[in-house]
């Protein structure tokens, strides 16, 4: 499409920032692995705060001249279960993040391809692939080291500190004055990881997009010898992307510091205090040793509590970039309900005076303010040829656009067979449309993969018909593999005109009631233009044909010839009457040598 079919990006708010409450509905369909997981992490945590207990009895019975024998072998039977549960517990938590990961790709591509055409006119597809890959995999740590992390780290501190008042009140108040400070620092320091971890992952994004623009386009730049300049652009963006990740890295630096300094402090504190009570005889020896278990079992899950924040606060970052996608409506969304559902009326035969489609004063413009269309009008009948010629950005492709419901009129009416399409089953609509788009774009695949897309029901036999029609049928004979022979990313391994005669196969083998053809012999030469003449007019005998062209030799025969300049209609006729009253089709004509 030209210029005047593309809208310019506009400008967007950024999206409001992700909270904690919205991973929940990424949870919930993992509710009962991550009951499991809490499960094992409160038993585990019980096996924990057993275990300084049970030092301490070791301790006393030594002490005594007591028999160790039960207390060390419940503390190595304490010891085992605690392992075996922490290592069930990590798998479950892995299996889950991955779970999730899975569920988010999967919500994220489906509305990815669902989207309003209008969307990937205003993003990037390097940007949009990212959100699928890099954003989603932040989420797996924020589930397998951040939610449940930050559950059984809160329950182990609690019983700790349960546990540390029974032992010694004066001591848990020393410890909570040293750990508190280093935990309001370290909290502190984390809030700003969120923003910054959104920064990243948009500069990751921009990265991926200008990788995915320079791959794309990869035989023009090295033609250009502009492959230097193009690698100096994506190493740009990589660096916005590694500075972005420094900062996000320095936040997370000066978080371990803090807790490090409150574990010490805490330690210190602790022992200069409890010797002092020792010795003063308020505590024993074995009572000091427990406390100072219970401090470790206090500041371990304290320190995985801070660590599993900050692997919150980058999921977060990565879930509001993903929720800025899902909160777009998709296509099938966007027509409003009027009084139930419409069944698409059947197609009247060729001769019939119903048009099969018609264009009612239709009027575009893009949000930006681009206008495009005025006041478009005319019809296609059943078994009927209409061809809309003119200009480049006289708005041709748009009004194929515009029939495929990829944009919203803004004003006029398009009709099938008298009812509106806004009214219509828009799946069901395009059913019966063939489309096939002026870059004529083939799949990674093979040849087979291509012509099944629109009607995967097809025989082979089909396949072949289809194939000798649009003058194929020599490049699959030449290859061993026969249908199966590859046609290379984009279709690389074809020619153009290859191209465009495999997408124009692709629409005829789905048998549509209406053909749009945007500029079929674009890359045609003059024998596969004279055999597609062929086949559209055979093609007219049981539908419909709306052909957009540049190549006026293509249509000069259709029933109807629409002329378009500068997005308006300025004349309507057959060849020969357009001649003799269309100022702007004589010149395009004796251009092309045809009068």
């Amino acid at each position: 499409m030209a210029r005047t079919d593309r809208p310019a990006v506009s400008d967007e708010a950024p999206a409001p920032p992700a909270q904690v409450r919205d991973l929940l509905p990424l949870l919930r369909p993992h509710r009962r692995s991550l009951g499991l997981a809490a499960g094992l992490s409160l038993v585990g945590a019980a096996a924990a705060l057993a275990q300084p207990a049970l030092v301490a009895r070791v301790i006393d019975a030594v002490g005594a001249g007591r028999s160790v024998a039960a207390a060390v072998g419940a503390l190595v039977v304490v010891l085992v279960v605690g392992a075996v549960l922490g290592a069930a517990q990590q798998f479950v938590l892995q299996r889950t993040g991955e779970g999730v990961v899975l569920t988010t790709r999967r919500t994220l591509a489906d509305r990815l391809l669902r989207l309003p055409v209008a969307e990937y006119d205003r993003r990037r597809t390097g940007d949009l692939m990212s959100r699928v890959g890099a954003d989603t995999t932040l989420l797996r740590a924020t589930v397998t080291s951040g939610i449940v992390e930050i559950a059984g780290s809160v329950v182990i501190a609690v019983g700790a500190l349960v546990a540390m008042a029974l032992v010694d009140v004066w001591l848990l108040l020393v410890t909570l004055l040293a750990v508190g400070l280093g935990m309001a620092v370290a909290i502190s320091v984390s809030r700003g990881i969120r923003r910054l971890s959104r920064q990243a992952q948009e500069a990751v994004g921009a990265m991926t997009a200008a990788l995915e623009r320079a791959l794309s386009a990869v035989r023009t730049i090295r033609a250009s010898g502009a492959t230097a300049r193009e690698v100096r652009a994506v190493w740009d963006t990589a660096g916005r992307s590694y500075a972005a990740g420094v900062q996000v890295a320095r936040l997370q630096a000066l978080v371990s510091p803090a807790s490090s300094i409150a574990v010490q402090g805490a330690f210190l504190a602790v022992l200069g205090l409890g010797g002092y009570r020792v010795a003063a005889g308020s505590i024993g020896v074995a009572e000091l040793v427990a406390f100072i278990l219970y401090l470790f079992l206090l500041v371990m899950p304290l320190g995985r509590f801070v660590h599993a924040w900050t692997e919150v606060q980058s999921g977060l970052g990565a879930l509001a970039r993903i929720q800025e996608i899902l909160r777009l409506a998709p296509e099938e969304d966007d027509r409003p309900e009027r009084g139930g559902p419409v069944v698409v009326p059947r197609t009247p035969s060729a001769g019939n005076a119903t048009p099969l489609l018609e264009l009612d004063d239709v009027s575009f413009g893009y949000p930006d303010g681009t206008p495009v269309l005025h006041g478009i009008s005319f019809s296609v009948r059943a078994g009927s040829r209409v061809a809309l010629v003119g200009p480049s950005g006289a708005g041709k492709s748009t009004v194929l656009a515009l029939i495929e419901g990829f944009y919203p009129l803004s004003g006029g009416s398009i009709r099938w067979v008298g009812t509106d399409v806004r009214d219509l089953p828009r799946a069901a609509l395009r059913a019966r449309l063939g489309y096939v788009e002026q870059e004529a774009p083939v799949l990674a695949g093979t040849i087979r993969d291509n012509l099944l897309l629109a009607a995967p029901d097809s025989s082979d036999a089909d396949l072949w018909a289809v194939l000798a029609d649009v003058g194929l049928t020599a490049l699959v004979q030449r290859s061993p593999r026969g249908l199966d022979v590859p046609v290379g990313d984009d279709g690389v391994l074809l020619s153009g005109g290859e191209r465009q005669r495999l997408a124009i196969a692709r629409s005829l083998l789905a048998r549509p009631e209406l053909l749009l053809l945007d500029e079929p012999t674009a890359s045609l030469d003059a024998r596969n233009e004279g055999l597609l003449r062929d086949t559209l007019a055979a093609a007219s005998a049981d539908r419909a044909l709306l052909v957009v062209a540049h190549r006026l030799s293509t249509v000069r025969d259709s029933d109807e010839i629409v002329v378009l300049d500068s997005g308006r209609v300025v004349a309507r006729g057959t060849h020969d009457d357009l001649v003799e009253t269309s100022p702007l089709y004589r010149e395009l004509a004796a251009a092309q040598l045809l009068v």
